[in-house]
């Protein structure tokens, strides 16, 4: 695997794992579904500003459109609209480990929809994370149970990752027909974001917007970095690696998101939890490996 592969992997995980840092900083006044919207429509508006200056052709066929679509409305829409209901009765930290499974739904969905073989080392690689990531979350999974708002909560957050899941072959497909990676994102955003649109209309959302400097400080970085440049690596390592391998990177971006967490807000690391951060790394090695 080239040097330059490992070090994208790597910073595509840092960034996603800072976000969840950088969206504290989004509550408040502005409900989440409004935020995300805004968020995905200043990404998108900034790559098609890019695209056009840049001179690169954004032109798309009906068919390339309906793709693009496709990626959009599970990537950038569907998925964070159902995880926006998910959040109304699960804890952060369980959504965080269910969407781990998202390794398990990519190798299934590429075999299914792009006929990609389901490596067993990914699998292997992706149970062994699995469990890391519970031992990393055991307090929240321990009072857990299937019943009442729990238990639709967790289907919310399985259907999310599914949706997520289904993005992510629609964007290996959307690659493999050679188009740029920015121009491909610019149209998935565009449409996702205007699905997300429909959802916040439907569900009555307000679109008000926060005075803070925090707030719009985060909405920036979320955009450039978080969306712009994150969603652009992650699709690239899309069609070096594969759905299946790239889709590993969901285990280690909670692990991230904690060791920002201890720095910043004073998490305390348990036994438990280094015995989880052992296991994803581990799991990593095992998923990535030839």
């Amino acid at each position: 695997m080239p040097l330059a592969t490992p070090l994208l992997y790597s910073g595509v995980a840092l960034i996603w794992g800072s976000t969840w840092l950088a969206i504290t900083f989004q509550l408040g006044e502005t409900a989440p579904l409004a935020s995300v919207i805004y968020r995905f429509g200043l990404a998108t508006v900034m790559l098609f500003v890019w695209c056009l200056w840049k001179k690169i052709d954004v032109r798309m066929n009906r068919r390339q459109h309906v793709l693009m679509g496709v990626q959009g409305t599970f990537l950038f829409g569907l998925n964070y609209w159902v995880l926006y209901l998910a959040t109304e009765h699960l804890t952060s930290g369980l959504i965080a480990a269910v969407f781990t499974t998202i390794v398990f739904f990519n190798a299934l969905n590429g075999r299914l929809f792009l006929a990609l073989p389901v490596r067993r080392g990914v699998l292997v690689g992706g149970a062994i994370g699995l469990a890391g990531v519970a031992m990393l979350f055991v307090r929240e999974i321990e009072g857990f149970t299937l019943t009442g708002e729990s238990g639709a909560g967790m289907l919310l957050a399985l259907l999310a990752t599914l949706l997520a899941s289904l993005g992510n072959i629609a964007a290996a497909k959307n690659i493999s027909g050679g188009r740029s990676v920015l121009v491909i994102n610019a149209w998935a955003m565009l449409y996702g974001t205007v699905v997300m649109i429909v959802a916040a209309v439907v569900l009555g959302v307000e679109f008000s917007l926060d005075g803070r400097l925090s707030y719009w400080l985060s909405l920036g970085y979320l955009s450039l970095f978080g969306s712009l440049f994150t969603f652009a690596g992650y699709l690239r390592l899309i069609a070096i690696l594969g759905p299946d391998k790239a889709g590993y990177m969901s285990m280690l971006v909670p692990v991230i998101a904690l060791g920002l967490s201890s720095v910043f807000e004073g998490y305390m690391w348990t036994p438990a939890a280094m015995a989880g951060l052992v296991c994803i790394l581990f799991g990593n090695w095992v998923a990535l490996r030839r």
